[in-house]
């Protein structure tokens, strides 16, 4: 029983890296993107939202049925692509002297 129920942990274990150890590459590259122009900034800061833009309330006639939480943690590069869009708002602000108020 011991035997079986160890076999049970590692195969558990080694499912999660095995994701872990694919989406890794894309993750670093992600970590490794340089901005250099404040263009390339603006589009990031663009494209990356904010917030989640899946979070939700569900309202009728003025009464909240539900709420759909935010969902953006599940994606496997939500840390990465929030990162990315700091350091481009980083640039602007720092580098460009720009007026970041806007992309917030």
């Amino acid at each position: 029983m011991f035997i079986l129920s160890s076999l049970l942990t590692q195969s558990k274990t080694t499912s999660k890296l095995g994701l872990h150890d694919v989406l890794l590459p894309i993750r670093n590259w992600i970590d490794r993107i340089e901005i250099k122009n404040p263009q390339q900034a603006k589009q990031l800061c663009q494209l990356i939202p904010a917030q989640c833009p899946f979070e939700r309330d569900i309202q009728l006639f003025g009464r909240t049925l539900f709420h759909i939480p935010p969902l953006c943690k599940l994606n496997p590069f939500y840390e990465q692509l929030v990162f990315l869009r700091f350091r481009a708002l980083c640039f602007l602000a720092d580098e460009c002297g720009e007026d970041v108020t806007a992309y917030c």
